[in-house]
């Protein structure tokens, strides 16, 4: 969060500076930041709770140690701002978007559809042939947000070493994915549900034959480039509209809070989906609060 709002206030003319900072730079900075959920894609008002708090922190601390007085802008920001205010009061917590249990039924097996199944009776074996790789890439992305609880950035970062498939149940399906330190997310172990693990054995498979170079298990490129944040959302909104689900409304970030949501309801304890999730365990409120009764799973 802080390297973002370096970035932004060094990238300024002139530079914008810890005493130079006033609430007119951080309404151009709001406004100018990209990629949260709010449909103008500016900063959601729990994120620049958090931001904001987090600029007055360093501006206080930075005011101590060189005995200079405090610049406040941040704080009088968060004061002129309400509904920035009181984003983390209970009412102000929306409840997490999710799919519901047709969706995401329908979801898996659209997903499933790009790697390659048992023969049957008028059954189409070749079906996954018709995928280009980044096809398959992207909805293997998918599936690991939905099938393992994967944030969009966790996706981003996963290497080819990510995966285990040792002990596993069946030979050479991965059945948990090591996923590296991300932004405010902790390096975790999380298991992938059967069918994602499938596709992920199809894609490693497919990735291995096309000699895709580097580490990145999602490579933007061929060269192994790593996947921008942009074109992942574009991707997964894709695989949402292919599918057709509307990819707009609460983003990718649903399939996240459907594992979450899947695994509270099979009686998992709220701790351990805190830790698969990579969250601190009060997170798992919002969750509770939508689980009332055990329902059917997926």
């Amino acid at each position: 969060m802080w390297g973002g709002f370096t970035a932004w206030c060094l990238g300024q003319s002139p530079v914008v500076t810890l005493a130079s900072l006033n609430m007119r730079d951080l309404e151009a900075f709001q406004a100018a930041r990209f990629g949260m959920k709010s449909a103008d894609l500016s900063l959601s008002p729990r994120h620049a709770l958090r931001l904001l708090r987090l600029i007055d922190r360093v501006s206080r601390h930075h005011a101590a140690e060189t005995g200079v007085q405090a610049n406040t802008a941040a704080a009088d920001w968060i004061a002129a701002q309400p509904q920035v205010r009181y984003a983390e009061a209970a009412h102000a917590d929306p409840l997490p978007e999710y799919l519901s249990v047709s969706e995401a039924k329908h979801l898996i097996a659209f997903l499933s559809n790009a790697r390659p199944r048992p023969s049957a009776v008028g059954s189409r074996r070749d079906n996954h042939k018709a995928f280009t790789w980044q096809q398959l890439r992207n909805r293997v992305a998918v599936s690991l947000q939905l099938g393992a609880g994967l944030a969009p950035g966790d996706v981003r970062v996963l290497t080819v070493h990510s995966p285990t498939t040792q002990g596993g149940r069946t030979r050479e399906r991965p059945w948990k994915v090591a996923v590296p330190g991300n932004g405010n997310l902790p390096a975790r172990e999380t298991p992938i549900a059967p069918w994602a693990g499938e596709l992920l054995q199809h894609w490693l498979q497919v990735r291995a034959e096309m000699e895709i170079a580097g580490d990145y298990l999602f490579p933007s490129t061929r060269s192994g480039k790593p996947w921008s944040k942009e074109a992942q959302y574009k991707a997964a909104k894709q695989v949402f509209e292919e599918a057709g689900l509307d990819g707009t409304e609460g983003g990718s970030f649903r399939l996240r809070h459907t594992f979450a949501l899947r695994q509270l309801r099979r009686g998992t304890d709220a701790v351990q989906v805190a830790r698969w999730l990579g969250v601190e365990p009060e997170v798992m409120a919002k969750y509770r609060r939508v689980v009332a009764s055990p329902e059917q799973v997926i």
